[in-house]
């Protein structure tokens, strides 16, 4: 997790900090195949080079991009965990609780949907 550090370190809001680290900590730990990065400003996720979930700051909520097609899978589960979605991505204002099951949901989608992909983002 040392590749997020910089990123952790750069957040000013002591909650959203903690939140932030929380779950990039939750997901380096479900699943520990997955590589590390920062990219475009973002800690993310990746699997054989290819992008599987990224995450970003903003003041009202933390944003979680798994790509538009997880998007689409899981449009039903994000609005039934109380949160807002666009095409790209959902957000969980930092006063939600952290819907852990539909996460590691939209990770193993990414996962097995994309295990033949030969591109960081899917075409």
């Amino acid at each position: 997790m040392e590749d997020f550090a910089d990123f952790i370190s750069k957040i000013d809001h002591p909650i959203h900090r903690a939140r932030t680290e929380e779950v990039l900590n939750w997901v380096h730990r479900q699943f520990p195949i997955l590589q590390t990065k920062v990219a475009w400003n973002q800690p993310m996720f990746t699997d054989h080079d290819t992008f599987i979930i990224g995450f970003s700051v903003a003041k009202p909520h933390l944003a979680v991009a798994p790509e538009k097609a997880g998007i689409q899978r899981f449009s039903a589960d994000i609005v039934q965990a109380g949160y807002d979605h666009t095409k790209e991505l959902v957000r969980i204002p930092w006063g939600s609780e952290v819907d852990f099951d539909l996460l590691e949901r939209m990770i193993a989608f990414n996962i097995e949907d994309k295990a033949g992909c030969t591109t960081f983002w899917r075409k």
